[in-house]
């Protein structure tokens, strides 16, 4: 019988990831509190939400996504898993990497770096002009 109502592929794939990083269901306590936000009475009166906690790297993962409790135990442990590969592995997840792309793009340019990119413009410029066809008056 299947531990979560997921693909059994899916199912398979976590229970890999988490005995490669070495995460077993005795390591994990698991609390499932009442959760909030949008949704209603029904999401306010239900334990719906999922804390999981690592005990022995005490990592700690919040999750509410679903409003079954069942696919929030599932999604729990795909957080968890993906927050300690970053701590032992040093993988960056995906949201790491998309904040500091985020970052790299709104960081202001150096002197330099200005510099540099109107200088290119202005020969850019002059190479254009030159491929312009010549005025009568020339």
């Amino acid at each position: 019988m299947s531990l979560y109502p997921v693909t059994p592929e899916k199912e398979a794939a976590l229970l890999r990831r988490m005995d490669e990083l070495g995460i077993r269901e005795t390591d994990l306590d698991e609390r499932f509190v009442r959760g909030g936000g949008n949704g209603g009475q029904k999401i306010n009166k239900t334990s719906s939400t999922v804390v999981l906690r690592h005990i022995p790297t005490g990592l700690e993962v919040r999750c509410s996504r679903e409003r079954s409790q069942s696919m929030n135990r599932f999604f729990a442990r795909r957080e968890l898993c993906e927050k300690l590969a970053g701590k032992i592995l040093g993988e960056k997840t995906a949201r790491q990497q998309a904040r500091e792309k985020i970052r790299r793009q709104k960081r202001k340019r150096s002197k330099r770096q200005t510099a540099l990119m109107v200088d290119a413009k202005k020969r850019h410029g002059q190479t254009k002009a030159l491929r312009r066809a010549p005025t009568p008056d020339d």
